[in-house]
């Protein structure tokens, strides 16, 4: 009875298998089990015996006890692959599984791929287990193969961008076009030097203290000139004295002028005379003009001048004070002073004065225009008063030039005196000089002294007709936004500070126009005479590089300024113009590339033909970026030049320097972004438009940097391999999927869910990558499904039935024959 219930007992426990295969014939990646029996002990009724020579040897007879379960054994083949709609699920086409963690972080193993992100992005089962593998390292997207880790994928998380390494181009470039030999050139307006003190300051008297509390402002202005008719003349007659004079008999002349306490005259009175003078007699000068009384009168004395008969020239004879009215003379005036009887004509009249450095020559700018004034009367003069003129700090200063036009003409101005400062508060002087004399003197510079690189920027002057004004005296942000080629450039900013100089500011304009002067090709050195700033006499001249697509342009609003702490910018009106015009034709391209963080970078190409001869062309490339960042305090945005030769067949034989270098220093890419430029597909032959003029091109075809993307997708290869598709066109990595195998499948744990774990006899795992070391490959979007055989485990199953049926016969037979035995007592 008990050997038949093991029986029982054995179709009990197939049948228990078969039923959990049948329930997880639907369960992805579920592997069936296989009862395995043994018998159990053995009932040894006798061993039997070796043949001999009598006996032919008998074999032992034993009865079995029963049956047991010796195994209950996995079933690992392979089970059906089926396609799923979900990219992450995985299935597992050969030996091997997938790696998971455990509730408490130990790695289990299964082979259901039904995956899914949860709301960390990490790669989980339907359980919640996570998917491990290798995972990136900190910052990148390079695998950390150290250790295993959970995976993740952040879809829409996620941002890469691809720093540019290479850029191609294509195009034609013409040999029989004129090379450049000629840069175009612009200069600016004169820009002065506005720490030169010019003659129109203030001059204040007075210190304000109880002891002297008027204080007196005045300024140099037309206040200062006056316009004075020549004096009166007089009344002359003679008488004989009572000593001989020694004046010869005849008719004598007389004119007189005004003196200023400064010495200077006035133009002369006319004439007025005295006939029938005897020999020896004296003349007798009576109503002298006398102008003490007026207001603001200058005069001091008054000079009489005499013309003797016979004579050519009015010498002078003596002087009386202002108020003094009557004059004797009987003096020898061979020895005195010549009259100048210069006067001005009927006219209008302005005046300026300016102070001279006689070292050098330098000239400050003039004061104020003094004037104009209407000269009406015949022999008139005009008068410049000094007193308040403010006088030059700088000792080299030690003279002044006074300028005044000519009559009939108000727009040039002429030098009529050249004369040493006057004394402070003092000083005058008087013009009588006619128009004829003086317009071939050397004419008024209205600019003054011109700025020099040493110049602070601060005290750069511009002049805008008679108004002078200093653009950069107030500190701040300066930007600049010019053109080449027509093409207005990246806007660059220079900070004004108390220190910057007029060469800091050439030195910006320079690096802000991407103007070069050292060529990257050993041995070929850039054209002599291209891509340069310079300042001369307060003239700014910037020379472009050679090529009509080189030609740099300075706008009128190119230059504004934000002064410190404010945020309205005013634009600084400095103004160029064109003095050289370029020749050399060539081409010009803009193309976008991108530094390490994605940012897109605009660089802009020119060429121009350099030479030709009968075996090759060579043309030369300039490059430039507003985007280049520099170390402070460089500014620059040159970021390449170089070559292209061709040989006779218009082919591409040499590009030597064929690389761009972009500073990227400001910001936390990786600096400088180098960039290959493949010219390969550029060409030298003779096209032409329509009209049958020859026509370059020079294009950007493709770069290999991308903006900034976001994660959009994903795909994992057979071999585990996660790799991201982002919205930039890019594909990254972002994991590996990592698999185990065992040496005895069948040892595995089975732990639930679709789970196993390592035993003793399972051996340790063995992980790799799918696909290596003796492991199965993966297939993306797809689920193995269980490899449960329902109709096998249903045979099995009546079998079992079966089995069970007749072991359940037995113990009915047996309970009869004990019944039959128990009977023999009755």
């Amino acid at each position: 009875m008990t050997t038949a219930l093991t029986g029982m007992q054995g179709s009990e426990t197939v049948i228990d298998v078969v039923g959990n295969n049948i329930a997880n014939s639907n369960t992805v990646g579920f592997k069936a089990s296989d009862v395995l029996f043994a018998t159990q002990f053995l009932q040894t009724q006798s061993i039997g015996s070796a043949p001999s020579d009598r006996n032919g040897g008998t074999n032992p007879r034993q009865i079995g006890l029963g049956v047991k379960v010796a195994e209950i054994a996995p079933n690992f083949s392979q089970g059906t692959i089926e396609i799923s709609s979900n990219p992450l699920d995985l299935a597992i086409q050969g030996s091997g599984f997938l790696m998971v963690q455990g509730s408490q972080g130990e790695q289990l193993y299964t082979r259901n791929g039904q995956l899914k992100l949860n709301s960390e992005n990490q790669i989980v089962t339907a359980n919640g287990n996570k998917l491990l593998g290798y995972g990136l390292r900190e910052g990148s997207f390079e695998l950390n193969e150290a250790f295993v880790q959970p995976l993740t994928i952040a879809l829409g998380g996620e941002r890469v961008a691809q720093a540019t390494t290479e850029a191609v181009f294509q195009g034609v470039l013409n040999p029989t076009v004129n090379a450049g030999t000629v840069p175009a050139a612009i200069q600016s307006e004169v820009m002065g030097d506005g720490s030169v003190v010019y003659p129109n300051g203030e001059v204040t008297t007075g210190t304000g203290t109880d002891a002297d509390p008027f204080v007196t402002t005045d300024l140099f202005n037309s206040d200062d000139v006056e316009i004075r008719t020549p004096p009166t003349p007089g009344t002359a007659a003679f008488s004989t004295p009572g000593t001989p004079t020694g004046l010869v008999g005849g008719t004598y002349a007389y004119r007189i002028t005004y003196v200023d306490g400064s010495g200077r005259e006035t133009s002369p009175s006319t004439v007025f005379n005295v006939t029938g003078v005897g020999v020896d007699d004296q003349i007798d000068l009576t109503d002298l003009p006398d102008i003490s009384s007026i207001p603001g009168n200058p005069y001091t004395n008054i000079n009489i001048y005499r013309l003797d008969p016979g004579a050519t020239e009015y010498r002078l004879s003596g002087t009386v004070a202002m108020g003094t009215t009557t004059f004797t003379d009987g003096n020898d005036v061979s020895a005195g002073a010549a009259l100048n009887t210069n006067t001005l004509e009927n006219g209008s009249y302005t005046y300026y004065v300016t102070y001279l450095n006689p070292a050098n020559n330098n000239e400050s700018r003039p004061s104020v225009a003094l004037g104009p004034f209407a000269v009406s009367d015949d022999d008139s003069s005009v008068r410049l008063d000094f007193t308040d003129l403010q006088l030059p700090t700088d000792p080299n200063y030690s003279r002044m030039k006074i300028y005044r036009n000519a009559e009939g003409s108000t727009a040039t101005f002429y030098e009529v005196a050249n004369l040493p400062l006057p004394t402070p508060g003092a000083d005058s002087w008087i013009d009588k000089a006619p128009s004829t004399s003086i317009t071939g003197n050397s004419q008024l510079n209205f600019d003054g002294v011109g700025a020099a690189g040493g110049t602070l920027l601060a005290n750069v002057q511009l002049r805008n007709g008679s108004t002078y004004a200093r653009p950069f005296a107030e500190l701040g942000t300066l930007q600049f936004t010019g053109e080449v080629g027509g093409t207005q450039q990246a806007p660059q900013s220079l900070e004004i500070t108390a220190t910057t100089t007029v060469q800091d500011f050439l030195d910006f304009v320079n690096d802000a126009l991407g103007l070069q002067q050292q060529s990257n090709v050993n041995g070929r050195p850039l054209p002599v005479g291209g891509g340069s700033v310079s300042i001369v006499n307060g003239v700014v001249t910037v020379t472009s590089n050679y090529g009509e697509e080189n030609t740099v342009g300075i706008p009128l609003t190119a230059f504004r300024l934000t002064p410190a702490g404010q945020v309205v910018t005013q634009t600084v009106d400095l103004t160029f113009s064109e003095s050289q015009e370029a020749n050399g034709p060539g081409t010009s391209t803009e193309f976008v590339v991108y530094d390490s963080l994605g940012s897109p970078l605009t660089v802009r190409m020119t060429t121009v033909l350099e030479a030709a001869d009968s075996n090759s062309t060579t043309y030369r490339w300039y490059a430039s970026s507003g985007d280049s960042q520099p170390v402070a305090p460089e500014l620059t945005t040159v970021v390449g030049n170089g070559l292209m030769v061709f040989d006779s067949r218009g082919n591409l034989i040499s590009s030597p320097s064929a690389r761009i270098s972009v500073q990227r220093e400001l910001t936390a890419s990786e600096s400088p972004l180098e960039i290959e430029l493949n010219l390969e597909q550029v060409t030298a032959l003779a096209e032409t438009d329509s009209s049958g003029n020859a026509v370059s091109s020079l294009n950007m075809v493709r770069q290999d940097g991308f903006p900034p993307g976001v994660l959009t997708d994903f795909i994992i290869t057979d071999s585990g391999l996660i790799q991201g598709q982002f919205s930039n066109g890019t594909q990254r990595t972002l994991g590996q999927v990592l698999m185990a195998r065992f040496a005895n499948d069948g040892g595995l744990r089975q732990v639930g869910n679709g789970l196993y774990s390592a035993s003793v006899n399972s051996g340790t795992a063995f992980v790799s990558s799918p696909g290596e070391d003796g492991i199965g490959t993966l297939t993306a979007g797809a689920v193995e499904l269980s490899n449960t055989d329902i109709g096998q485990d249903l045979v099995k199953m009546i079998l079992a039935q079966t089995q069970y049926q007749a072991g359940s016969r037995v113990i009915s037979t047996a309970q009869q024959l004990l019944d039959e035995l128990l009977a023999l007592n009755r």
